[in-house]
């Protein structure tokens, strides 16, 4: 887009834009998302920015109204895969708070002032200036959902001093952080941290809860309530401490534009609030573009009908993707049911358990390193699996396979190959799901195959889908699911 295409968005408040890029009003000194509702400015007073670090890096502050800080991730940064793009993921996961520039370059295999630069030159903003827009938005959300002490937010949201915390508020918001505590509204009972996920465009929620609900493994997931009001809940294994997501289907009419998702996070160390955010995201693919992936899907005369008949439909990720892995080999070749019946009794044996059960949380899924020597009798497994299980644990543990937000998703799929027992299949569900790759079909599942046949299209055909063949594999699935059950669906 133009700056005049982008004037046009903004003068329509078209909610796709949110989150691809932002207005900033040269006559007020503020920023808003594309749909605030506010008067739309004159064009000669309207400029663009392609980040919300790079609006506030030329001095403007953060609208009241629209809150450009909680609007939708860029769909773009889950497309790409080059430098911007797995920076982009890692700095969202927190990497620059815990380990620096220093330590971003390192895990993208890049210098410093490489990054630096690619960064710049996309976004207006280097990664410390995109690191601190997100500590000031997670500063706002503990200031208006906590009773913390104001202090203990700063260093909560990861600012090195009070006084670094206070003059960025200020410059951001406009306020001071008691003046932002005193605008909250009522503060939403029950425990933990409430948030409002946004997302874009439609959302086909008993879908994704549904996917979700049929692979929950016992004692780290459950789903509560039935279709159309469900929970979903998880534990969370994060860089200071453990966290329990719990998100909420909402009820059928809700999926309008610029809608949300509820959710609360309960944490053992708030410090880990920006990270269990992001990993709760990507699980649930909220920062996808519905009307792209619309657009080039409904293209396809065969496929146009599944399209327009489940609008929104996600391509879930993982909240942690070495356990979406381990999850991956325990599936090979059994059912979904008979998978989420493994991990249960893997958790039960080698997961951490909690200090107390939550419900019917019990344990944090069992960490690599606990896998890699582990004998995995409970499970009765053929010995060939166990044999891939454990050496993908090893491989996941000394580093040899990287899933982390910024791995490289070709040489990820290039190291899982490489291990015993590991095939296309799970090593393309592992890059679809763990590494949030938007375009991987698995042309060897039989849940694509019976889809394939049921439209009667021809296995070429998917060339055509291209970026978002996953988000048509899930379409397949679906169409082969109410055909015909099928035996390995995920």
């Amino acid at each position: 887009m133009d700056d005049e295409a982008r004037y046009q968005a903004v003068h329509s408040r078209d909610a796709r834009f949110d989150g691809e890029f932002f207005l900033a009003v040269k006559t007020t000194g503020i920023y808003c998302r594309p749909s605030c509702p506010a008067v739309t400015p004159k064009r000669r007073n309207a400029c663009f920015y392609p980040s919300a670090a790079a609006a506030q890096g030329a001095g403007f502050r953060a609208c009241r109204r629209c809150r450009p800080d909680t609007a939708p991730g860029s769909a773009e940064w889950n497309v790409r895969a080059d430098l911007v793009g797995r920076a982009m993921r890692l700095i969202g996961d927190g990497v620059v708070d815990r380990d620096g520039v220093a330590g971003l370059a390192s895990r993208l295999g890049y210098s410093a002032r490489q990054v630096h630069r690619q960064l710049t030159q996309e976004l207006g903003a280097g990664p410390i200036a995109l690191a601190r827009a997100q500590r000031a938005h997670t500063a706002r959300v503990l200031l208006q959902t906590t009773d913390m002490p104001v202090t203990g937010i700063a260093f909560a949201a990861g600012f090195a001093s009070v006084r670094q915390f206070n003059d960025t508020i200020r410059e951001i918001y406009a306020a001071t952080p008691s003046g932002l505590r005193g605008c909250r509204s009522r503060r939403p009972a029950g425990a933990g941290i409430p948030l409002r996920l946004a997302h874009r465009g439609p959302y086909a929620a008993p879908e994704i809860f549904g996917f979700l609900q049929r692979r929950a493994v016992p004692g780290v997931e459950e789903v509560l309530g039935t279709e159309g009001a469900r929970l979903y809940r998880r534990t969370l294994r994060l860089p200071y401490g453990t966290g329990v997501a719990e998100v909420r289907e909402p009820r059928p009419g809700d999926g309008r534009h610029g809608a949300w998702l509820d959710c609360r996070i309960h944490l053992t160390d708030p410090r880990d609030l920006a990270t269990a955010v992001q990993r709760v995201r990507r699980l649930f693919d909220l920062d996808a573009d519905p009307y792209a992936v619309a657009e080039r899907l409904g293209a396809d005369p065969l496929l146009r009908p599944l399209v327009e008949s489940r609008p929104g439909l996600r391509s879930p990720g993982a909240a942690d993707g070495e356990e979406l892995a381990v999850r991956a080999v325990l599936g090979q070749q059994v059912s979904v049911a008979a998978a989420a019946r493994l991990g249960e009794r893997l958790v039960a044996a080698y997961g951490k358990p909690l200090p107390a059960p939550d419900g019917g949380l019990t344990h944090l899924f069992p960490e690599p390193s606990a896998l890699a020597d582990a004998a995995l009798d409970e499970l009765g497994m053929p010995d060939a699996r166990k044999r891939a299980l454990r050496a993908t644990a090893t491989a996941l543990a000394d580093g040899t396979v990287r899933l982390d937000p910024g791995a490289d998703r070709e040489e990820a799929a290039r190291a899982l190959l490489g291990l015993p027992g590991i095939g296309p299949w799970t090593a393309g569900y592992v890059r679809m799901r763990a590494l949030g790759d938007p375009d991987v079909l698995l042309g060897d599942d039989a849940g694509v195959r019976h889809g394939l046949a049921a439209l009667g299209a021809d296995p070429g055909a998917a060339d055509a889908w291209r970026p978002w063949r996953s988000y048509a594999l899930h379409h397949l699935w679906h169409l082969a699911a109410t055909a015909a059950p099928t035996r390995k669906d995920s």
